[in-house]
């Protein structure tokens, strides 16, 4: 027999799924975001191109079967009946996939769930097609042909998913892209969250550490706990901290103001179901591998139009390599003849989420540069953390003449195709000027550094750190990619008129 407690649980959780399912019908129509538009027209485009190669490969009936000849490209009898359905299926795949969540962040779904939403999305656009022609008395359209139109449109996505995910675990295993992750709690089931996550590696998740409810706790025999949770958020945002979840029951309000807290940081908040009745009641539950969360806060990451950007950066990238490898070439010799040391001047640079990378710059000072950096601190021209100085005793004289038109950043673009950097962003600092930075300053991060940015284009001359950082976090605040465009159209005007130093 069924008590009171079972049949409240049975009883709230059917609301939720209720309301899960009135949410997404709600966000069906919503307004879509770029990244949706750019996943749905990946996938509109799949669904013509199937649909075509479907024409291309059914027989003539009229045709013996041994000739095995094709037909042309689209029926003669009717081809614009067979373009139309062809968009009416291409419509009604990019809906049910929109309505099953495939245009959501694959961070939060398995492989092999979306692989079975991708059959289901793409089966009932088919079924809705045959229904249609039923209705429509379309009989001319060839069954033949739309069985291979859906069966076609079935392999491209599943095959085309595979390949983005297969991609996207890659970057992850390279330490790229990665999700980072504070755990409020440190008993049973935030051991057990922490255990989940650290055995997918492939799914991109990076635990950073336990954040403890009591605010004089000590870390004792764990020694992950590295904060409590006065100050979450603001280690969250040192840390860069994609996602906070809480594993152990607090008190609502204060759940509340981290929420809130988060929320202004653009810094995700989940919850282990049933530890937060009446937080999350339109919240569905999202599964993090094996185990299921509650999104309190989520925060929507424009992947498509990062995507565009990315292959912008790597089409772009190439083709200044490419033609400007001759001038590159000259910039070798020039260097050799002029001073002893390298060509290439390798830094450690901080990069996206505080990650280090190796950032390559045409040498313009003498070799031991670095070394020599500390005795003309003293006369730097910057305002706080940079350092700067007018008539720097190590450029060389090559060297002066490759900064005046930014021409030691060239080899930058390997960085770019490399995916350490992007052709727009804020420039990678310093690992010692990132030390001195306050927690603001680290919003700069957010991104890809860039080989030009707001700052080259805008204030390149002005010696206020202040306007450095301001500059910076304006781009990251409104980036678009409109915004790049502007920005390198504007750093070739830059370029040519020799303000660099």
């Amino acid at each position: 027999m069924a008590t009171l407690d079972y049949l409240k649980q049975a009883t709230i959780s059917s609301q939720r799924r209720h309301q899960a399912r009135m949410q997404e019908r709600v966000r069906l129509f919503s307004r879509p975001s770029f990244t949706i538009m750019v996943w749905a027209m990946l996938d509109f485009v799949s669904a013509l191109i199937a649909g075509f190669i479907a024409f291309r490969i059914r027989l003539d009936p009229v045709v013996k079967p041994t000739t095995h000849t094709v037909l042309r490209h689209l029926e003669a009898t009717a081809p614009l009946v067979s373009i139309g359905y062809l968009l009416v299926f291409s419509v009604y795949l990019v809906v049910f996939a929109r309505l099953y969540g495939l245009y959501r962040s694959q961070d939060v779904r398995s492989g092999l769930n979306e692989q079975r939403l991708t059959v289901q999305a793409t089966l009932t656009s088919g079924l809705m097609l045959c229904g249609t022609l039923y209705v429509m008395k379309q009989y001319s359209v060839s069954r033949l042909v739309v069985a291979l139109t859906i069966v076609i449109t079935l392999g491209f996505l599943m095959a085309r998913r595979a390949i983005e995910r297969k991609m996207m675990q890659r970057r992850f295993l390279q330490g790229r892209e990665t999700r980072n992750v504070l755990i409020v709690g440190h008993g049973r089931v935030a051991h057990a969250l922490r255990n989940h996550l650290q055995a997918l590696p492939h799914m991109g998740f990076r635990f950073m550490g336990f954040v403890s409810l009591e605010e004089d706790a000590e870390d004792g025999a764990n020694s992950q706990i590295i904060g409590n949770i006065q100050n979450c958020v603001a280690l969250a945002r040192s840390l860069f901290v994609d996602e906070i979840y809480f594993s152990t029951p607090a008190d609502k309000q204060v759940v509340i103001s981290v929420v809130d807290e988060a929320r202004v940081n653009g810094i995700e908040v989940r919850v282990v179901p049933d530890l937060y009745d009446g937080l999350a009641w339109n919240a569905p539950v999202e599964f993090i591998g094996q185990f299921p969360t509650i999104p309190l806060h989520q925060r929507e990451f424009p992947r498509g139009a990062f995507l565009v950007k990315r292959v912008l950066d790597v089409f772009l990238s190439s083709l200044a390599l490419l033609v400007l490898s001759p001038v590159m070439l000259v910039i070798v010799l020039m260097i050799r003849m002029d001073s002893p040391g390298p060509v290439f001047y390798r830094a450690a640079r901080i990069g996206r989420k505080g990650r280090t990378f190796t950032c390559l710059k045409f040498r313009t000072m003498v070799a031991n540069a670095d070394m020599l950096k500390e005795d003309l601190e003293h006369k730097n021209e910057r305002d706080g953390i940079l350092f700067k100085m007018s008539n720097d005793p190590r450029i060389t004289k090559v060297g002066a003449r490759l900064r005046k038109y930014s021409l030691d950043e060239l080899p930058q673009f390997i960085n770019v195709l490399r995916g350490d950097m992007s052709l727009v962003g804020p420039r990678p600092p310093l690992a010692s000027e990132v030390e001195k930075y306050d927690l603001a300053h680290l919003r700069r991060l957010d991104v890809l550094p860039g080989i030009t940015g707001l700052w080259q284009v805008e204030a390149r001359q002005d010696p206020s750190f202040d306007s450095y950082i301001s500059l910076d976090t304006a781009y990251v605040e409104n980036w678009s990619l409109l915004m790049d465009l502007r920005i390198l159209a504007r750093t070739v005007g830059v370029v040519l008129s020799g303000t660099g130093s």
